[in-house]
């Protein structure tokens, strides 16, 4: 009696493809390896294991938040004291391009107060 078992594929003896399917058959094979190396090197299945878990997401987001935060602070810290020093340094030249460009903003300002 016949047995109806499904026999897996690896056990069976595969006809050879006509070199047209055989050639199609490698070009997808080697862009599926091409596509896998590629995920592995953008470090897609940590990615997934990152947003599987969300206590883990949330905390390396305060983290990375506070960083930034403090790393700005520093930055605009830095950034204006080299500003004003700048500017105290050209506010004791006592140019008078600098002086009247000032004055008129000033005025300007005034203006604008008084207007409303």
């Amino acid at each position: 009696m016949e047995s109806n078992r499904i026999v897996p594929k690896s056990e069976t003896q595969r006809p050879p493809l006509p070199g047209r399917q055989q050639e199609l058959l490698e070009q997808v094979h080697d862009k599926v390896t091409e596509i896998a190396a590629g995920m592995e090197k953008k470090q897609i299945a940590e990615y997934l294991q990152l947003m599987n878990d969300p206590k883990r997401l949330l905390w390396l987001n305060l983290i990375s938040g506070v960083a930034r935060g403090v790393g700005i602070a520093f930055g605009i810290t830095a950034f204006t004291t080299g500003l004003l020093y700048m500017l105290k340094g050209l506010g004791a030249l006592d140019l008078p391009i600098i002086g009247g460009f000032i004055a008129d903003l000033i005025e300007h300002v005034q203006y604008q107060m008084r207007r409303y």
